[in-house]
């Protein structure tokens, strides 16, 4: 009988395939190139997957030996790439490097998420552009429901945190704007000058974070890629 899940065919590609192309196997890959290691962590970068699927595919990749799973002297679990898929890495960027390139702007900024986003935003700021005090920066989508309408980046001591709740530090600078239009500067669809010129983003505060804002707020990784539609 034919194994479940299986293209019984000897080619490569299939059997690469039968590992890979389960629903939200490539994503949960992403996270974990991108520096995930914890299973809460993965879950913010897949908000939409519910834990006990995300469970399953990390056993499946588990099983496969893309990924290697460790347990830390505190009890917690860790997860890690093993050799096999550290050299998934050009495979799975280069999936988005493609997207980058070829898929409509108006197709690719329909699915907006500001969980993702802000998670996305959090772990690419760059530290080095920002003063050595503490910086707490309140972002507020005002077309959002209550309970997603504010999030609040602080970075001390060279972390980024986020939270969805007032941490209740000294509010630094204050981003107003709408989902889209911030979606749009950290995919490289737009900037901030735009944005700012189209009166969908105001930004208050401290001026000099406030100017650097483009600099330090880091960009998708595809942001560069040149576009080939618009």
């Amino acid at each position: 009988m034919e194994e479940r899940g299986s293209y019984g065919q000897f080619c490569p590609v299939a059997m690469a395939s039968e590992i890979l192309c389960s629903r939200w196997t490539t994503l949960v890959l992403r996270e974990l190139l991108c520096g995930s290691t914890r299973f809460n962590d993965l879950r913010r970068g897949v908000p939409k997957m519910s834990p006990a699927l995300l469970s399953k595919r990390l056993k499946e990749l588990q099983q496969a030996d893309v990924i290697t799973v460790s347990r830390r002297p505190n009890g917690s679990v860790e997860y890690h790439l093993s050799e096999s898929g550290e050299e998934l890495r050009p495979l799975i960027m280069g999936l988005g490097s493609w997207a980058q390139s070829w898929i409509e702007s108006r197709l690719s900024l329909k699915n907006l998420d500001p969980s993702l986003l802000m998670w996305d935003m959090r772990r690419n700021i760059d530290l080095q552009l920002m003063p050595a005090r503490r910086c707490t920066i309140q972002f507020l989508y005002p077309e959002l429901t209550p309970s997603q309408k504010r999030w609040w980046l602080v970075v001390e001591g060279g972390a980024v945190d986020l939270c969805n709740f007032d941490p209740g530090h000294q509010l630094d600078l204050l981003v107003t704007s709408s989902l889209r239009s911030m979606t749009a500067i950290w995919m490289g669809v737009s900037t901030i000058r735009k944005e700012e010129e189209s009166g969908e983003l105001e930004i208050d505060g401290d001026p000099a974070l406030a100017r650097s804002m483009q600099q330090w707020l880091g960009l998708s990784p595809f942001a560069h890629q040149p576009r080939r539609v618009t």
